[in-house]
């Protein structure tokens, strides 16, 4: 039966909303954008058109997918992070709004040379090297998968001369460089937390999201080997969770870390741990 965009829009909000998805009629104006080919906001000039049967084949099979608490980025294949679209599947964690603040912050001082450790999608290193053209970046991750989807996003992005990436377990692999900033969004959810985390969240790859430890175990192998690759007066910012603030700074400071000071995001919620070398 063949239906118009508002009713195939009607229906599966019913769904979406019945299966706990946040922010459905939302959702579902994108994924009917995806569907027809067309940017979300002429959703609302089609509104009367009739779905042929390709298109309402994409259109169930998308939301059957959201209704399961598939991610967007997931069904997608991108996310939107700080001023571009990345490249995102399954093998990634999926770009967080939170996470911009540790880019706005880097941008507060010059650099020229960049490592991000744990680099992902390549979401924040290439969002940095994407504003200081004149600059440098190596980004390293575990995941062969991880690498190939941020070297994508940086050929993408037209960033791929600036940019060296490596699989590394931290700095293993890491050419013997000093660098002006590094930064790192690890894993740090602990893992006892981890029953209480969306549908959505556990659809991402759980080595990127958990230490299997205490949560702290990441920045800890970190701080002990990041002077050797900071330049004097090098920075090191760290995406945190909401209540690990004191923990991270306690564990640079033992390490010699300078100028530590916790930084909130855009909630108001202590997002980043900020640092300098103690080499000057």
């Amino acid at each position: 039966m063949t239906k118009s965009v508002q009713d195939a829009l009607k229906q599966e909000n019913q769904v979406l909303v019945a299966a706990g998805v946040q922010c459905a009629t939302r959702d579902l104006r994108l994924l009917m954008a995806f569907t027809l080919g067309v940017q979300p906001y002429q959703i609302s000039l089609l509104l009367n058109n009739v779905l042929d049967p390709s298109q309402q084949a994409i259109f169930d099979q998308v939301c059957a997918k959201r209704a399961a608490r598939v991610p967007m980025s997931h069904i997608l294949g991108y996310r939107d992070f700080y001023e571009h679209r990345f490249i995102v599947t399954p093998d990634v964690l999926d770009p967080r709004p939170e996470t911009e603040i540790l880019v706005s912050l880097a941008f507060e001082e010059d650099f020229m040379t960049v490592l991000d450790l744990g680099t992902g999608s390549g979401c924040i290193l290439l969002s940095l090297l994407a504003n200081r053209r004149l600059s440098r970046g190596v980004g390293v991750d575990q995941s062969p998968k991880a690498i190939s989807i941020a070297q994508r996003n940086a050929a993408k992005l037209h960033l791929s001369k600036q940019v060296d990436f490596f699989v590394s377990d931290w700095f293993s692999s890491v050419p013997i460089t000093k660098f002006d900033l590094i930064v790192s969004n690890p894993p740090y959810i602990h893992p006892n937390a981890m029953a209480d985390l969306s549908l959505e969240v556990l659809h991402e790859p759980e080595f990127a999201l958990t230490d299997y430890s205490d949560g702290l175990s990441h920045y800890r192998q970190i701080a002990k080997s990041a002077h050797n690759f900071l330049a004097p007066n090098g920075r090191l910012l760290f995406e945190i969770g909401f209540d690990q603030g004191p923990a991270v700074s306690a564990i640079l400071f033992d390490h010699q870390f300078r100028d530590i000071t916790v930084l909130p995001d855009l909630d108001n919620c202590p997002r980043v741990v900020a640092c300098r070398s103690s080499h000057q």
